[in-house]
């Protein structure tokens, strides 16, 4: 199994959605700040966590991504696999000679390392990450359309808004 950024941002981004779902679906401009990430690379790697069916869409007005299984049943395997490119096979073996003489070395340890993976559920990050005392805070939902709702403005003007305002003003100053 391929290790790289590309599986450690998942992995990270998937946490993040993780914790901040509970709220409202989470969007990849809230994960590229909170991660420090580029937008266009969480596109990309969200685009594989979808066609993986571990993830999915919410569009829309206050859309994003929320986890489309629960944390228990996501393993870090399954998130690594969606986004690492796979070695294709290649059928033709080279002659014993030429071989790796550790092969057997290195299938055996890729075979453990795809066990520990497997066995660490995004769960089990999730609440690591709580138990460190990570602060979550929601996001104020956004206020958009056509009841959106003036701002209430403080400022109270005395000037009087007709002629016949004007006239009584002046009637009450004398």
């Amino acid at each position: 199994m391929r290790l790289s950024t590309k599986g450690r941002f998942a992995v990270t981004a998937m946490i993040d959605i993780a914790l901040h779902e509970n709220f409202a679906p989470v969007s990849l401009s809230d994960i590229a700040l909170r991660q420090q990430v580029s937008l266009s690379y969480l596109e990309q790697i969200f685009s594989l966590l979808r066609h993986r069916d571990l993830v999915a869409s919410v569009r829309g007005p206050g859309g994003g991504y929320r986890l489309n299984r629960s944390t228990e049943a996501i393993s870090v395997a399954d998130i690594i696999g969606a986004v690492e490119d796979t070695p294709k096979k290649v059928n033709t073996l080279p002659p014993p000679a030429v071989q790796d003489m550790a092969q057997d070395l290195w299938d055996s340890m890729d075979a453990k390392v795809f066990d520990f993976m497997q066995s660490v559920t995004l769960r089990s990050l999730v609440l690591e990450q709580l138990a460190k005392g990570i602060k979550i805070q929601q996001k104020p939902a956004p206020n958009r359309g056509v009841f959106k709702r003036p701002a209430d403005h403080f400022l109270h003007i005395n000037v009087p808004n007709s002629v016949f305002a004007l006239g009584k003003s002046l009637v009450a100053r004398m």
